[in-house]
């Protein structure tokens, strides 16, 4: 069992309580919960299981859904047999056989990577890297002097922008500093104990020496942890704070040199290596898992869509993407066959929206269906904006856009705590809690995020689309907001511990993605 413990917040405030984020749906039957039989209190599935009955007579048709994420295993048993395969390519020939500008790319490609085979991992937020460029533009500004007051509005707003970037760049570096003498007390208690991998019965006879030595044993006591569990757990932590202080709120730190492209031209396209896994498959594989895992072959899960191909498009490295990089992996996806597009992404800023809209247009143009992650701040994205987004300016909107909320099981609190919604901005929800999916290495686990639902709902729109191929991507559209599910009373709105919303007003559907639309 995975524990998502909040050691941090132990090390950063008053007092010994410790604060656990559940890992584990106490509600939940299955591991494939969100596929089973629908019941309106206790399980409100997609209703998958009916889904297959309609369909056993027909004879679906495979599809191609790209897989636009952070990296994907190629190689997991349960998602290679459904692996998108360009068959125009002749495999690690160094050569570029279908003259499509990519190299090798046998099933997908990277953006984020090198010609010489290194590849992007951690950059910056949206934010940092608009500091970085306006303290360039801003450089001697004084308002004072300046009569335009559309150029003092962006410099007050730059302001803003770089005094929360330093505020937390600071905050997450002190996190770094306290934390270290608890590490330094486990990798004591590690040496005294004479192994790194302790045993649990060495661990239940080792006597705790100091204080700090007994809040870490009252800690796996007070939460059913063993040593090793506290380890990773910690660990998985304190290396999300390590990222955060010194890359993502790092203004001095840009990776983009790894890349070899020319950022400033937003229209190059031909970059990038054919390693679609990257350096950490986790988020890509997952997602991917949940659209097309092989049904019926008796391992791991079952995906959504029997008949989806997944194509790998490697844009998000472990900060926010870069809008050039997204625009190019829609385009990509697009011109090499792709049906519908996951993007399990988002970010609160845009560097350059328009050439993200003009790719999005692009697709729009060839049919094709865009479904993206509507993000997991439990926002009002009627509020406040989360980009990339339908919005194509002067009040158009893309017709093939589908964004994607976040439920459960439980009907009583429908959306997620931490889901973000929009009346006019979200079209529908989807299961995105305690989803159970491939991971890298042959692996399975639980993930919870708007980034597991819009899969969800990718999976579905495949499934239709192999069925009724004759569909257009803005009738497949339709059809999934017309078949959505809906409840009709009120739930807790997300971010709030009791206040009340009707879940109707949560989304424009007023539902939950379903396959029954007959």
């Amino acid at each position: 069992m995975k524990f998502y413990i909040s050691f941090l917040a132990l090390l950063f405030t008053a007092g010994t309580a410790l604060s656990q984020s559940a890992s584990t749906n106490e509600n939940a039957s299955s591991k494939l919960w969100y596929q089973q039989a629908f019941n309106k209190k206790k399980n409100f599935s997609i209703k998958l299981d009916k889904a297959y009955k309609l369909v056993e007579n027909l004879n679906p048709t495979e599809i191609v859904v790209a897989v636009i994420d952070g990296g994907t295993d190629p190689h997991h048993p349960d998602l290679q047999a459904n692996m998108w395969h360009n068959r125009k390519e002749i495999p690690f020939n160094n050569l570029d056989d279908d003259n499509n500008g990519y190299t090798d790319d046998t099933v997908g490609w990277n953006f984020i990577g090198g010609k010489d085979g290194q590849m992007v991992g951690c950059d910056n937020l949206e934010i940092v890297r608009l500091v970085r460029d306006q303290a360039r533009e801003f450089e001697g500004f004084k308002a004072e002097d300046n009569p335009d007051k559309r150029m003092v509005a962006r410099y007050e707003n730059y302001l803003k922008m770089k005094q929360d970037v330093e505020e937390n760049r600071e905050k997450f570096t002190k996190q770094l500093e306290r934390v270290k003498p608890f590490l330094d007390t486990i990798q004591g208690i590690v040496n005294k104990i004479g192994t790194d991998n302790p045993t649990e019965a060495q661990v239940n006879a080792y006597e705790p020496k100091t204080f700090m030595e007994s809040l870490i044993f009252g800690l796996m006591k007070q939460n059913g942890m063993t040593f090793n569990d506290l380890i990773k757990g910690l660990k998985e932590q304190i290396k999300q704070v390590e990222v955060r202080a010194n890359c993502q709120y790092n203004i001095d730190y840009d990776p983009r040199s790894i890349v070899g492209d020319n950022y400033s031209n937003a229209n190059e396209r031909f970059y990038g290596n054919n390693n679609v896994a990257g350096p950490d498959a986790f988020h890509g594989t997952h997602v991917a898992g949940i659209i097309a895992a092989v049904r019926g072959n008796g391992i791991g899960v079952e995906g959504v869509a029997s008949k989806a191909r997944i194509m790998v498009v490697r844009v998000v490295p472990d900060g926010d993407e870069r809008d050039k990089d997204v625009a190019n992996g829609i385009r990509y996806a697009v011109d090499n066959g792709a049906k519908i597009i996951n993007m399990s992404f988002g970010k609160g800023y845009s560097y350059n929206k328009q050439v993200v809209n003009e790719a999005v247009e692009y697709a729009v143009g060839k049919g094709v269906l865009l479904v993206h992650a509507a993000g997991n701040s439990n926002n009002d994205n009627d509020a406040i904006a989360n980009y990339p987004n339908d919005s194509l300016g002067a009040g158009r909107f893309a017709a093939t856009w589908i964004e994607v909320g976040a439920s459960q099981q439980n009907s009583k609190e429908l959306p997620t705590d931490f889901s973000n919604y929009g009346k006019n901005n979200v079209d529908l929800f989807a299961p995105g809690y305690e989803i159970y999916s491939t991971t890298p290495n042959n692996g399975y686990e639980n993930a919870n995020g708007t980034s597991m639902a819009s899969p969800v709902v990718a999976g579905v729109a495949a499934l239709v689309w192999s069925c009724y191929p004759n569909l257009t991507a803005v009738q497949v559209k339709d059809v999934l907001m017309k078949s959505v599910t809906k409840h009709n009373g009120k739930v807790i709105l997300p971010g709030t511990k009791s206040d009340k919303v009707k879940f109707s007003e949560l989304s424009i559907s007023g539902g939950v993605v379903a396959y029954l639309f007959f």
